[in-house]
């Protein structure tokens, strides 16, 4: 089975955060915990499948929350063309995961049936639930489904060889996470899974759940999917621009050789 290069390109941000809006009944609730933002990139020769697509400056500026790099240029020291990107893996449909899909017009979205029904049911009758979505993303993905560029996947399925993605709901309904043969084994891109390596390590949820019975059966789903535990690679914690190998750009680290400093 052929083997994937894996990389993380940081796009943007969030410093203003405390422990609070990361972890549930933390005794330190009010310390600085800051928050990275990525893409993820998945290449075997010339083949390219992205992992989610980050979000523009028009959904930075909607939010009050600014991004460092536009998503494309973001990926242009990989030499990845927008337009050229035929496939990419929606782990769920919050903001800053789904945002950019408007920017890889050709692209066809592998997505958790599950996630297309919660964005689009009653849940968002709720405001605290349809708060980490944003409508315009929702419609692109409902306009790529009708011009059939869109497969749904139930559970466990394989995108590619030595690629699967597997639901764990509790952040978002139909979240999923990433399995990825690499030279150093299995490795999971947990994305929301869990946010931050102490999420899954110490068994600590985060604050936006829908399920929490499935975030954290999740934390034991993605340990049991990757080869060993430095091999799940959080969605949002800035450890992972410091314990993997800078590649091509200083916001980009390669991940599919394994950590080069320990997590914790």
């Amino acid at each position: 089975m052929s083997e994937w290069e894996v990389h993380a390109v940081k796009y943007a941000d969030r410093n203003a955060r405390v422990r609070g809006d990361s972890f549930v009944f933390d005794d330190r609730h009010d310390v600085a915990h800051p928050m990275d933002y990525f893409i993820w990139v998945l290449r075997q020769g010339a083949r390219v499948i992205l992992v989610d697509t980050g979000y523009d400056a028009a959904e930075a500026d909607a939010r009050g929350r600014p991004i460092r790099l536009d998503p494309r240029s973001a990926l242009a020291p990989l030499g990845i063309a927008p337009e050229a990107v035929e496939t990419v893996i929606v782990t769920h449909l919050h903001y800053d995961h789904a945002g950019g899909l408007h920017l890889f017009p050709n692209a066809k979205l592998h997505i958790q049936a599950a996630e297309m029904a919660y964005a689009t049911g009653p849940c968002m009758c709720h405001d605290t639930l349809r708060m980490p979505f944003s409508a315009g993303h929702i419609c692109e993905t409902v306009k790529r489904l009708y011009s059939g560029k869109v497969i749904f996947h139930d559970g466990d399925a394989e995108v590619a060889e030595g690629v699967t993605v597997h639901r764990i709901g509790g952040h978002s309904r139909g979240l999923q996470a990433v399995r990825v043969l690499t030279s150093a084994g299995w490795l999971v891109l947990a994305s929301d899974a869990a946010h931050f390596y102490e999420n899954f390590q110490s068994r600590k949820p985060f604050p936006i759940v829908v399920d929490m019975q499935d975030m954290l059966e999740g934390f034991t789903t993605i340990e049991r999917l990757a080869s060993q535990p430095e091999l799940i690679v959080p969605g949002h914690d800035p450890l992972v621009m410091s314990s993997f190998p800078r590649d091509k750009a200083d916001h980009i680290v390669r991940l599919d050789r394994g950590p080069n400093l320990p997590t914790v």
